[in-house]
């Protein structure tokens, strides 16, 4: 099969698109034929060396979408079933989704319904899903206002468009550093902006619901800036900083308001095929904002690091 695997690392050029043995199904994984995969920016940092766990050489790739070529387990993965997989040490701990297929863990594998598609379902994993399982948790039918801090990025995108659907009555407001973004925000779908100044949200009224894609360095704020029963779901850590120091519940959460996360390794996956349906059934735009080939994926790299226009990179082997 052909594969891009990564040897040592370094830029994009050690992206190598070669011939390699296509794997043998075993007890407990399956064989994937991939259609498409999204590039998640993790694979740029594992790509340049920056996650010590990962020893090379490596196929990358921690999502796909694809089909059953043959399988361990023909009751709940028949060959020819329509999958969704990612996570749980792919394209970390073992070969991923650079490759026209992939032997997987059956446990990561998850048999999906829809007519999505390839190039459309394969920008969804990752980036809504997340969005879409921190916005149940966010009970955003109950709500009428939701801050999404992180409001540019993939996720924060992608919370923007699922959160219109599920209720469009909900005011959102999109956060960035940069006051200059505003009109970027706002051209984006936004209700309204807000500025994250040293992070600190410059706003006047509290809001109903935050999703926070920045993670523990906002945390405390963003619990500051809820209405009474508000909730705010701490999902990201887009501020590069993973535990809230001197953190103490008592005083750090005000009376009345609720902190919650997701982690977007546990998969429902009754849950994922419903988040399938919402898009299909309420046309959500998932298209991404640019398409490569398998053996193009050394210039998606460096598209992707040097993106400007906000949307999902996907490649179709």
């Amino acid at each position: 099969m052909k594969a891009v695997v990564v040897s040592k690392a370094g830029g994009p050029e050690v992206l190598e698109y070669k011939e390699v043995p296509t794997p043998e199904v075993k007890a407990g994984w399956s064989l994937v034929k991939i259609k498409g995969f999204g590039i998640i920016h993790s694979e740029i940092f594992t790509r340049q060396g920056k996650s010590p766990s990962v020893k090379f050489p490596r196929i990358l790739g921690i999502e796909c979408v694809g089909v059953i070529e043959q399988t361990s387990d023909p009751k709940r993965l028949p060959v020819g079933q329509k999958i969704i997989a990612m996570n749980g040490e792919m394209g970390r701990d073992f070969d991923g989704s650079y490759a026209e297929y992939a032997l997987l863990p059956n446990k990561i594998i998850h048999p999906v319904t829809t007519n999505i598609p390839w190039e459309d379902l394969a920008a969804i994993p990752e980036t809504f899903h997340t969005a879409y399982r921190a916005l149940l948790q966010l009970q955003i039918d109950k709500a009428n206002s939701l801050l999404i801090r992180g409001g540019t990025s993939g996720v924060g995108i992608a919370g923007l468009k699922l959160a219109k659907a599920m209720n469009p009555d909900i005011k959102v407001f999109g956060t960035s550093r940069k006051e200059a973004a505003k009109e970027e925000v706002l051209q984006l779908g936004y209700d309204g902006f807000v500025l994250d100044d040293h992070q600190k949200l410059q706003m006047s009224k509290q809001v109903d619901r935050i999703f926070d894609l920045v993670g523990a360095a906002t945390a405390i704020d963003s619990m500051n800036n809820l209405k009474p029963f508000g909730i705010a779901s701490i999902t990201g850590d887009m501020g590069g900083i993973w535990d809230i120091e001197h953190f103490d519940p008592v005083t750090n959460i005000p009376n009345d308001r609720y902190m919650t996360s997701f982690a977007s390794y546990v998969i429902d996956e009754e849950q994922l095929n419903d988040l399938l349906k919402l898009i299909s059934d309420k046309k959500i735009d998932v298209h991404p904002v640019k398409v490569f080939s398998l053996k193009q994926l050394p210039e998606a790299h460096e598209f992707l690091e040097n993106q400007t226009k906000p949307g999902k990179v996907v490649v179709l082997p």
